[in-house]
């Protein structure tokens, strides 16, 4: 039997094929880079990580627009080529009208010449950027903060890792610290204080009262295959600042203290730890400082990732504070790295224990930043002030660092995206540090531990990079 084929108008033959649709995903990708100035305050982002580069690629005579690429409208300049290598994060200071930033040498502790220790702390004076060598003696300066009462916290990523509370440190100069375990100091101006707990530094944030947050850089399973990653804790001072400066090492909030670590429950009426709950409520348990790590393990605190760098939102208006961190995760594992967000509602507050041992939920830990293979290892953060916004810093080779939006009105809690902002041209260093001025239109970066083959010493020392980035227009919102 013959088949009839249907009739089918010329008109319909000769009408174009449908044009497939954009990819939603990649469609707002290129609207978030559209709109960049507005959204991020720079013309565009960058769409690439630079590329690799030979070894010394750090020369004498090498511009500072050539060690970044930058996203279009900003520009790079030296402010030094003569901090200590490994230059880390930094403080400005003073807190009101700053005039120098101080900053963590990450070396470890080392003779570098005949009775000399390597470089922990310098301070770098922002008019000239002259270095000076504040203290010596630590191991792996990393976490650094200004307090409320005009000292520093500087802290040491070290798993025995101290924090130091330095007054007048702009008088010092090559202060050394003779005995880690102790904290002892040839001069009476660099204070161990024991009271905080003994762990692998990385971020803090102190609040005006003097509590102190922070969380230990440890990976899972370092010690046994199930074993627990870092945990997040809190110092809550006996005496809690008044306000005013504090020359008296003795009147300091960091004197005396309870410290406790963070403990995540994945119930909504009962304690219920574990793997698995990183996030939901939580309630802090009180440990022994001088042995926190093992303490909060075997207490069940909450264990992360390599917790790296952490700071309070400036933007957070509501009750207690809000504060963010990097979990740094490992890339060639397929572990992306994170930023996760807390608020914890009464800082100050001693955590009650009810009759049946059951911990107060005053805190809410959710994830705000998820990594990608284009986003990752996440080490450093800042919040850029009167935006909003968080940048998030890479730690790997020709490391990235990327402007993240805060949560919009939409349904989801968590950033609305990131723009690449600045890349390390050198493979052999990594951005570190980042920081913005207090206006947000300027920012610092260290370019740490290039290799530094064609680069002359200093005070003994190999050097790295502190460079300024311009051209920010912060977008206020």
């Amino acid at each position: 039997m013959r088949r009839t084929l249907p009739l089918v108008s010329l008109a319909a033959l000769l009408a174009p094929l449908p044009v497939a649709a954009e990819d939603f995903g990649v469609m707002v990708d290129r609207m978030r880079a559209e709109q960049s100035a507005a959204l991020f305050g720079f013309a565009a982002p960058l769409a690439a990580s630079a590329p690799e580069t030979a070894e010394d690629f750090r020369t004498p005579d090498q511009t500072a627009g050539a060690q970044v690429l930058l996203a279009e409208g900003l520009t790079a300049t030296y402010l030094t080529r003569e901090i200590a290598n490994k230059a880390d994060m930094m403080s400005l200071f003073p807190a009101e009208e700053p005039t120098h930033l101080i900053v963590c040498i990450e070396g470890d502790r080392e003779e570098i010449a005949a009775g000399k220790l390597n470089p922990s702390l310098q301070s770098v004076a922002l008019d000239s950027g002259a270095v000076k060598t504040l203290v010596r003696g630590m191991q792996g300066c990393d976490g650094i903060r200004a307090t409320p009462w005009g000292t520093i916290l500087a802290t040491e990523e070290e798993d025995d890792g101290g924090a130091y509370e330095i007054f007048d440190p702009l008088a010092l100069e090559n202060v050394v610290i003779s005995d880690r375990a102790t904290g002892e100091a040839s001069d009476p101006r660099v204070v161990r204080r024991m009271a905080l707990p003994t762990m692998a530094w990385e971020g803090l944030t102190i609040t005006p009262e003097g509590v102190v947050i922070g969380g230990d850089e440890l990976r899972p399973g370092t010690a046994n295959a199930d074993a627990d990653g870092g945990a997040i804790f809190k110092f809550v001072p006996d005496t809690a600042a008044t306000g005013g400066p504090v020359t008296d090492p003795a009147a300091s909030p960091f004197a005396a203290g309870m410290t406790y670590a963070m403990q995540v429950s994945c119930r909504d009426n009962k304690m219920q730890a574990g793997q698995g709950c990183e996030i939901g409520n939580a309630g802090w348990i009180a440990i022994d400082p001088l042995i926190a790590r093992a303490d909060a393990d075997a207490k069940g605190a909450t264990g992360y990732y390599r917790p790296e760098d952490l700071h309070a939102d400036p933007a957070y208006a509501g009750e207690g504070i809000r504060f963010c961190w990097a979990n740094t995760g490992n890339e060639d594992a397929g572990n992306f790295a994170e930023v996760l967000c807390a608020t914890d509602l009464t800082p100050m507050d001693i955590p009650v224990v009810d009759a049946e041992g059951k911990i107060a939920f005053t805190t809410e830990v959710n994830r705000f930043v998820e990594g990608d293979r284009e986003a990752n290892s996440f080490d450093n953060l800042a919040f850029q002030p009167g935006t909003g916004l968080l940048y998030v810093v890479e730690d790997h080779p020709n490391g990235d660092i990327w402007a993240c939006l805060p949560d919009g009105a939409d349904r989801d809690i968590k950033s609305d995206g990131c723009a690449r902002m600045l890349s390390v041209a050198d493979t052999s260093a990594e951005p570190t540090g980042f920081m913005f001025s207090d206006d947000g239109a300027m920012a610092w970066v260290n370019i740490q531990h290039s290799d530094d083959g064609q680069m002359p010493m200093v005070d003994d020392y190999a050097t790295d990079d502190l460079l300024i980035i311009t051209g920010f227009k912060p977008t206020g919102q």
